[in-house]
């Protein structure tokens, strides 16, 4: 089936060489003229309201005026069961609940509604033919289609809280409206204070409201670097492994489509969300005077009891196990070449660097080199926002006499947009290590602590040093009250579970893991 406009046109790039594209690009990039002929480009709000028929859908109603400076995550939010028909009609100014349903509660000036996170294989399941309409297989994955891939509709406004997957990269399509991102790179995790409360298995949140920072709370977000882009119709946005991204919806109505794409590294990242999920839910379900919130996002299911959650994290951790022994056995098989040894990863699946004079533990060669990137016409970099997230002279009356920023975030920015690879934190310092995820010194000692951002600092980093004749009076004036959540932020912060999983499995293959 071939779209109006659309016969005959040549594609920019074969599948094989997106797939080469893809498998070297390291920064957020939108592929053009690749979708035209997709029929799944049909699926506008309209089209998809006929298909679906009486078919209810689950929309999300957020506020658009909610508390300033702090995210709107999910548990914060309304829920409606509506018709796709009933949808148009509220978006399109009418009122009675003959014609709009329950979004009849919800007044359009006041309310955005998104459907989002909606599993095309069984929003559509009684019409299996149209999964044929997303044609991932012209990007290198034969079979892949709408089976494979998510649905999202939604408003002016609709928006999913700044976040990071835990798993694979993301291919994403706009097909009706656009839509803006806001992405930050895997090293300015630190800047963007993550958290794992809601709790949602693959997402690590952050505290951080993108849009409207509160620095006096993230002091160390004004160093994170934004890359944003605003999605048209008919284009796919890559979105790397564990890159941040804040998405909202600029038109009346939006729909796109994603997938997201699995990768070898993602066996160790399950092994951190089953060690997640165990600490989380321990700690949460324990009655407690603060274990009163909503932790629980509404896309997970329900609880399970932490036997459940130590069997997953067991099967976890013997599937990534086996895989390496897999891994490890093919290597030793390899005649041609000398073994290389299997490299420790961070948080973001990249390999760690456990000598400063030499490069990662990988096999380095000429045809592990990324590729010169064809950014042209058909494939653009997104570009980063050089303009810093800075106080407001107003807000900031006194900047002279502020600390330096931490050098958890100190960054050497490159004004080149077309360079493939992100600036870096400078090299040779701690940021290096602690935006790698890596949680250790350049030697691999496990003498040298972990440093994490402390919310109480104002630089973000470390704490200014305590006089030693400081007494216990001091302390009398400034109260410590520690919440269960303070604690899970830092049990569960990402480069500590990265760390945790290796120890882990460490222990498991050195057979000093206790028998039941």
């Amino acid at each position: 089936m071939n779209l109006p406009g659309s016969a005959m046109t040549p594609k920019p790039f074969s599948p094989e060489e997106i797939q080469k594209i893809l498998g070297s690009l390291q920064r957020p990039a939108v592929f053009l003229n690749i979708t035209c002929d997709w029929p799944v480009l049909l699926w506008t709000v309209d089209h998809l309201s006929r298909c679906l028929g009486g078919k209810a859908v689950r929309f999300r109603m957020g506020r658009r005026q909610h508390e300033k400076k702090t995210p709107l995550f999910e548990t914060q939010c309304s829920y409606v069961e509506a018709k796709l028909e009933e949808f148009q009609s509220w978006t399109e100014g009418q009122t009675g609940a003959e014609d709009v349903g329950c979004f009849s509660n919800y007044p359009l000036s006041l309310y955005w509604a998104y459907a989002d996170y909606k599993y095309i294989a069984l929003l559509l399941q009684e019409k299996p033919s149209m999964f044929e309409d997303v044609v991932w297989s012209q990007f290198g994955f034969p079979g892949r289609n709408g089976r494979d891939s998510t649905l999202w509709i939604g408003t002016e406004g609709a928006n999913t809280p700044c976040h990071l997957d835990s798993y694979g990269y993301n291919l994403v399509l706009q097909v009706q409206g656009r839509k803006r991102w806001h992405l930050f790179p895997p090293a300015d995790t630190s800047c963007l204070y993550p958290s794992r409360i809601p709790y949602e298995e693959s997402s690590v949140f952050s505290q951080v409201d993108v849009l409207q920072p509160d620095l006096q709370r993230f002091p160390a977000f004004r160093h994170a670097r934004a890359y944003t882009v605003t999605l048209q119709p008919g284009q796919v946005l890559f979105v790397p492994r564990h890159w941040w991204h804040y998405v909202e919806s600029v038109d009346p109505i939006t729909v796109s489509v994603n997938s997201w794409i699995e990768l070898e590294v993602d066996d160790e990242a399950r092994v951190g969300e089953a060690l997640t999920k165990a600490i989380v839910c321990a700690l949460k379900t324990t009655p407690s005077n603060d274990n009163d919130d909503d932790w629980l996002n509404p896309t997970e299911e329900g609880l399970v009891g932490h036997d459940e959650n130590m069997q997953y994290l067991n099967l976890a951790v013997g599937a990534c196990m086996e895989k390496r022994g897999l891994t490890s056995h093919r290597d030793q098989q390899t005649q041609d070449t000398p073994a290389c040894p299997r490299a420790k990863r961070d948080s973001r699946g990249q390999a760690k660097n456990t000598n400063s004079s030499s490069p990662p533990a990988e096999c380095l060669s000429s045809s592990s080199t990324p590729s010169t990137m064809p950014f042209g016409p058909h494939l653009i970099p997104v570009a980063w926002n050089q303009i810093t997230n800075q106080e407001p002279p107003e807000q900031n009356p006194k900047n002279q006499d502020r600390p330096s920023p931490s050098r958890d975030c100190d960054i050497i920015r490159s004004s080149s947009i077309t360079q493939n690879t992100p600036p870096r934190p400078v090299s040779g310092s701690r940021a290096q290590h602690q935006h790698g995820g890596e949680g250790m010194s350049s030697s691999g000692s496990a003498s040298d602590p972990l440093v994490l951002p402390q919310p109480g600092c104002r630089d973000g980093g470390r704490p200014p040093p305590r006089d030693r004749d400081q007494g216990k009076g001091d302390r009398a004036h400034c109260p410590v009250s520690i919440t269960t959540n303070d604690l899970l932020q830092c049990l569960v912060h990402p480069e500590v579970i990265a760390r945790v999983s290796e120890l882990l499995m460490e222990r498991v293959q050195s057979g000093t893991a206790t028998t039941p």
